[in-house]
């Protein structure tokens, strides 16, 4: 923060261009600016709304006693029809946790992949609300019957809980994730809700109008981008067509579900290179829709784009001006006339940094305290980990994907082989000449963002 403040008065004084490290922070604070501005208008649903309800859970494979506390919790709050549809390799364990409830239907399906499983799932359904369940999911009391009082409303398509980690003492992992969800739930969520279009509905638990499902169901399985079918990102999938329907999405609070998170870096490394490349592919074949109707909301998924392109823009334009020895002293007036300016410089920037991260993520504070101390810890991990993976994500939009973190899930591998099928969309090779373009493109605009900022104006 402190840099940047540095780089934005010598913008002034010289009326030259803005750094693109500026840039970054000004963008990352308008961004954090409107979702705290709007989200303190959101208030949840408070009025009960009665309706039959289906809840769909797709399974791969999932720890036994995990899969059955997952059962236990939902069928206690009594939904009119509980289905579990077991997908890939054969799975005598869950198979026989699910005979041992007699409130849920089980089928299976030799087909790997959840958007299959959603499909047979919602075939079967006979709710008029329809939730879709992760496996590895935990209710609260009264999730089910507070998820679906925003139903009330008839223009109202989807709806999506708020989601905590599971025990997230456990390790810096799952505290980091955990800030991250409830960071979402405090800012980004309820903002979008206030505007009736949260563009990802979180697929822990979501829940959508049977009506809306069957009618998106056909897109829903064989849309493609640069010509391969992606499997990732069902979630924010869906909550686009349901958006393009016309309904609204939102967010409900008051209807609290807890979730795993990984504990090995190379697994969360994989969970969140999936959710880059289908956060980034949807946004752009969304773009026109909410350039057009929601604004705002494009204005968020754009930004989440091009903030990793300005962080590494500007280190690579830092690192060039380093090396040459080039580029202006931002610090000159303070070590001409202060000694022990050094020292002064390190403390400014340390202190302007966590102020500005306690700022941003007051809210998150006031429930969390001790994570005060952990909150540098946890941007530095943000920007070192998850900036690198979003770029990655990016260049790899053009490619088919597997699931990455579930054994027997789907893979690249069975996206190809064998030829397509009716009910396996994934046709085209990973070797369409389409899958280049994420590539030139982030070519370009890298050589001309570094240029921007290394060339004399």
């Amino acid at each position: 923060m402190f840099i940047a403040l540095l780089q934005l008065r010598h913008t002034f004084h010289t009326h030259g261009r803005l750094y693109l490290f500026s840039a970054f922070v000004l963008l990352t604070w308008a961004v954090w600016l409107v979702k705290a501005v709007i989200s303190r208008r959101y208030r949840p649903w408070t009025e009960p709304y009665s309706a039959t309800t289906t809840v769909v859970i797709p399974v791969v494979d999932e720890p036994l006693d995990l899969f059955r506390e997952v059962l236990e919790r939902i069928t206690a709050q009594g939904p009119d029809q509980v289905i579990v549809v077991i997908n890939g390799k054969r799975n005598v364990g869950l198979e026989e946790v699910c005979e041992d409830f007699p409130a849920v239907e089980w089928t299976w399906t030799p087909i790997a992949g959840k958007r299959n499983a959603v499909k047979v799932g919602v075939e079967h359904a006979v709710g008029e609300i329809v939730l879709l369940v992760d496996s590895d999911t935990i209710w609260m009391p009264d999730t089910h019957a507070e998820l679906i009082k925003p139903f009330l409303d008839p223009g109202v398509g989807g709806v999506t809980t708020r989601q905590r980690i599971l025990q997230p003492q456990r390790s810096f992992l799952t505290r980091w994730a955990d800030w991250l969800e409830n960071s979402r739930a405090l800012y980004a969520m309820p903002a979008q809700s206030v505007l009736g279009t949260v563009g990802c509905l979180p697929g822990r638990t979501i829940a959508f109008r049977r009506t809306v499902l069957e009618r998106v169901m056909a897109d829903f399985m064989t849309q493609k981008f640069l010509g391969v079918f992606l499997e990732v990102s069902d979630d924010r999938t869906l909550t686009n067509l349901t958006l393009k329907q016309g309904f609204r999405t939102v967010y409900q609070s008051t209807s609290l579900v807890y979730t795993d998170a990984p504990t090995h870096l190379k697994k969360l490394v994989k969970q969140q290179f999936r959710w880059a490349r289908g956060s980034q592919y949807n946004t752009l074949r969304m773009l026109p829709w909410m350039l057009g109707r929601a604004p705002l909301l494009a204005f968020f998924f754009v930004a989440d784009i091009a903030l990793p392109f300005l962080w590494l823009c500007s280190a690579i334009a830092w690192g060039i001006r380093f090396s040459r020895h080039t580029g202006d002293n931002l610090y000159s007036g303070m070590l001409d006339v202060r000694q022990h300016a050094f020292l002064a410089i390190i403390m400014l920037t340390l202190l302007t940094s966590t102020l500005a991260m306690c700022l941003r993520q007051a809210r998150h504070l006031a429930e969390v305290p001790s994570d005060f101390v952990r909150m540098p810890f946890y941007i530095m991990f943000s920007t070192l980990v998850l900036m690198p993976i979003r770029l990655y994500g990016f260049l790899r939009l053009g490619h088919v994907g597997g699931w990455g973190t579930r054994a027997h899930a789907f893979t690249a591998a069975s996206a190809t082989a064998g030829g397509p099928s009716p009910t396996d969309p994934a046709e085209a090779p990973d070797g369409d000449p389409r899958g280049l373009i994420p590539y030139l493109i982030a070519i370009a605009v890298i050589v001309i963002g570094v240029a921007y900022d290394v060339l004399p104006v």
